[in-house]
C-alpha cells in the first residue's frame, strides 16, 4: 500500500495544538504507516509540545496581527512573504496528499500554499466563532470539522462536518476514576471538591479571585485543587494547606476531573469540549484578551443551554460568592447543568474527524 503523507499545521495556543495532536494520534491508529509532519510558528509553544509527543515539526516565521501595539505590524508583510516561501519549501520536501489545519498563525501560509500545489486541505475549527485563518482557508478546503451547530453562516454548508472537538481518550470515563482521583490529590471523600483551572500558564484574574475568597471556601467546608499556572505558582504556593492544594500544572487531568464536584475554568474551545464530556457543574470566566472574543462567545453557547454559569472578569469579583453559594445549595441546578453538558458532549469527535480525513485520502488515491 502506498504511504500517505500528512502535514498538520496549527498552534499558538494549546487549544490549537492538542486537537492537532489528538487527530495525528488517531490517524496513526487507523493508518500505522502514515507519515505525519507538523508545521508551527517559530517561538510558539507547539515547537516544544509537538516534539514531546513524538512528532517532527518545522517552524515558519509568522505571527498574528497585533491589535493594540500597531507598530509591531510593520514587519508583518515581510514575515508573511517569508512564511509563504518556507511553506513552499516544506511542501516540496514532503508533498503531502492531505493537509490538516487546526487554526493559528502557521496554518494560514502552510495550507494556502499546499492547496495551490494540489494537496487536499481539511480544517478543524474549535470555536463557536471561527478565527480569521480558518475563514480565509475555508474556500479551498475540502472539508471543515466544527464543534458547534449552525456554522453555515461562516463556512460553506456542503463542506461542514459537525463532529465536536478532539479530546483525550482518558477523559471518556472519568467517573470510574473517582476514588483514584481523590487519593491522587490527597482529598477527603466526604467533602465537596472545587477545582480551579487557569490554563498551563495561569490566569491572573482567576487567581486573584480565588485568593480573595480563600476564607469563604473554608467557611463553606470546601476543599480546593487550584491549578494556578507556572507563571503564578511562587506567588500563591504559600496558600497551600490540607484543604487547599496548589499546583502550577496538572498532567493527570483525568484524575483531577474525576475528583471535582464543581469546576471553575476559562472558556477555551478545547477546555469546553473536555468539560462537556466530564459533565461537572461549571462556572466559566472567559479571558477577555483572546482574539475576536472567542472565549466569551464559547461560554455564551453553554450558558444559553443551561450547561454553565458565565461570569465576566469584570463582574466576577463582586458576584462570584453569591453565584457559587447558590450553585452549591441547589442540587437541582447541579443536576440540570450536568445533564445539559452531557447532551452537548461529542465523545467520538476524534474518530469521526479522522474518518472524514480518511475519506479524502481515499478519494485522492483514486
Amino acid at each position: 500500500m502506498k504511504q500517505s503523507n500528512y502535514i498538520v499545521s496549527g498552534g499558538g495556543t494549546g487549544g490549537h495544538i492538542y486537537p492537532a495532536l489528538a487527530i495525528a494520534n488517531q490517524i496513526k491508529v487507523v493508518d500505522p504507516n502514515a507519515s505525519i509532519v507538523f508545521v508551527g510558528a517559530l517561538g510558539k509553544m507547539e515547537m516544544e509540545k509537538v516534539p514531546q509527543a513524538g512528532y517532527v515539526i518545522h517552524g515558519i516565521w509568522i505571527s498574528g496581527i497585533q491589535r493594540t501595539k500597531l507598530w509591531k505590524n510593520l514587519f508583518f508583510p515581510f514575515k508573511l512573504l517569508v512564511s509563504f516561501f518556507q511553506a513552499l519549501v516544506i511542501w516540496l520536501r514532503y508533498r503531502p496528499q492531505i493537509m490538516i489545519g487546526t487554526g493559528g498563525f502557521a496554518s494560514g501560509p502552510m495550507l494556502f500554499v499546499g492547496g495551490l500545489m494540489g494537496s487536499k486541505t481539511f480544517l478543524q475549527e474549535q470555536n463557536s466563532y471561527p478565527g480569521i485563518t480558518n475563514k480565509l482557508l475555508a474556500k479551498k478546503a475540502k472539508g471543515i470539522s466544527v464543534a458547534y451547530p449552525n456554522m453555515e453562516c461562516y463556512f460553506p454548508k456542503d463542506k461542514i462536518h459537525y463532529t465536536g472537538n478532539p479530546v483525550r481518550e482518558s477523559l471518556l470515563n472519568v467517573e470510574a476514576l473517582r476514588e483514584k482521583g481523590l487519593a491522587h490529590f490527597d482529598l477527603d471523600p466526604d467533602k465537596k471538591t472545587l477545582v480551579v483551572l487557569g490554563g498551563s500558564l495561569g490566569a491572573r484574574a482567576i487567581n486573584e479571585l480565588v485568593a480573595k475568597h480563600v476564607d469563604m471556601f473554608l467557611e463553606l467546608d470546601l476543599q480546593l485543587v487550584w491549578q494556578c499556572g507556572k507563571m503564578y505558582h511562587n506567588e500563591y504556593v504559600s496558600y497551600s494547606s490540607e484543604k487547599l492544594k496548589i499546583h502550577s500544572f496538572v498532567k493527570e487531568m483525568d484524575c483531577l476531573y474525576a475528583a471535582a464536584d464543581v469546576i471553575i475554568s476559562r472558556a477555551g474551545a478545547s477546555s469546553i469540549s473536555e468539560l462537556a464530556i466530564v459533565a461537572k457543574p461549571l462556572i466559566l470566566i472567559p479571558s477577555p484578551n483572546v482574539a475576536e472574543n472567542h472565549q466569551h462567545k464559547n461560554a455564551q453557547v453553554l450558558e444559553e443551554r443551561g450547561a454553565a454559569i458565565l461570569l465576566s472578569e469584570s463582574e466576577a469579583m463582586t458576584t462570584f460568592p453569591s453565584v457559587l453559594k447558590a450553585l452549591l445549595d441547589s442540587t437541582e441546578q447541579q443536576m440540570s447543568m450536568t445533564e445539559s453538558l452531557r447532551k452537548m458532549a461529542l465523545p467520538t469527535a476524534t474518530k469521526t474527524i479522522v474518518k472524514h480525513i480518511q475519506e479524502l485520502v481515499s478519494s485522492h488515491a483514486e
